[in-house]
């Protein structure tokens, strides 16, 4: 059991991401001791204001070793606190902001079995959840009975077990892991996916492992920063005022707003924010003291929904900056 929002820590722990606008986020400083002290005070807000989850993985730079560092100037972390990290992506940009590939995917026993050390060795045992990475089908790690098994191994001793997903396949992917069963029990105690004002498609199925048991964690609830005032695309002018309209209605802003939208929802139980900035926290927080009727959510959906093939292709352009 966490709080109702938590810290993605993808933006944090390298200077290059796709987010609109990351290079200014960080003022275009990305010397790695300046970038650490700025992901401890993000942090700290985080835990005043009441943030209990935190998630990284070991594509995220060095968000590992960054919230590993502030958990030891934080000994309460251990005991009211929740980490969930990944595994299956290494990070290869070098600390560059432009580089051939950022990070590259491999779902295989032996990644597994070295990002487990890894991730181990900067989290220690404030470590409690483990997801696969963008699992999909085609990877086949949900057939890779050598990883199956180390994942059961890593269950037996106490750590929760997650996937998270993306793209246009999210949905048959979760199908396929929600049959990985081992009697009675589910292998996977949680999934980690992208769900958004923009992109509903998963609603069917998060609401059935809900139900069952499983935790659903939400991401990129503001769409890598198209859901925010940053979003200056000449596409975008019709729905952007649209939603300022709404902002002005119930005095929020545009990313408390599509962040409000994901905490209404009954399968939902976390919602990460994807913050860069101390000001992005604090408008993002804004999410928790709204009160908007189900028929008003309905017909933002309405308005601002994109077709799944629309919204990843439109991701997949996002440029690393």
């Amino acid at each position: 059991m966490v709080t109702p929002m938590g810290l993605g820590l993808a933006s944090l722990g390298r200077p290059g991401y796709i987010n609109l606008d990351h290079g200014k986020d960080l003022n275009h400083t990305y010397e790695e001791q300046t970038m650490e002290d700025h992901s401890h005070k993000m942090l700290e807000l985080a835990w005043e204001r009441g943030i209990r989850y935190f998630d990284a993985a070991r594509s995220y730079g060095k968000a590992e070793q960054f919230l590993g560092n502030w958990i030891k100037k934080n000994p309460e972390f251990k005991h009211h606190g929740v980490i969930g990290s990944k595994w299956g992506y290494t990070y290869t940009a070098d600390w560059k902001i432009e580089a051939e590939k950022h990070e590259v995917k491999e779902h295989s026993i032996q990644v597994l079995n070295r990002q487990w050390q890894e991730t181990r060795e900067n989290l220690g045992d404030a470590l409690n959840l483990y997801q696969i990475h963008s699992a999909t089908l085609e990877s086949g790690v949900l057939s890779n009975q050598e990883v199956l098994n180390r994942l059961w191994e890593l269950k037996e001793k106490g750590i929760k077990i997650g996937l998270s997903l993306s793209g246009t396949t999210q949905a048959e992917t979760l199908e396929a892991a929600y049959k990985i069963k081992n009697g009675s029990v589910w292998l996977f105690d949680t999934v980690q996916i992208t769900y958004n004002l923009l992109e509903i498609s998963t609603q069917d199925i998060l609401t059935r492992v809900h139900d069952s048991g499983w935790g659903v964690i939400v991401k990129e609830g503001v769409a890598n920063g198209r859901l925010t005032a940053k979003n200056k695309s000449p596409q975008w002018i019709e729905k952007f005022t649209y939603l300022r309209q709404q902002t002005e209605a119930y005095e929020t802003t545009i990313d408390a707003l599509a962040l409000g939208y994901l905490l209404s929802r009954h399968f939902v139980d976390i919602v990460l924010s994807g913050a860069t900035t101390l000001a992005q926290l604090q408008s993002n927080l804004q999410a928790l003291q709204l009160d908007i009727p189900e028929k008003k959510w309905a017909e933002i959906v309405k308005q601002l929904v994109e077709h799944p093939v629309e919204y990843w292709q439109t991701r997949k352009s996002l440029n690393w900056n």
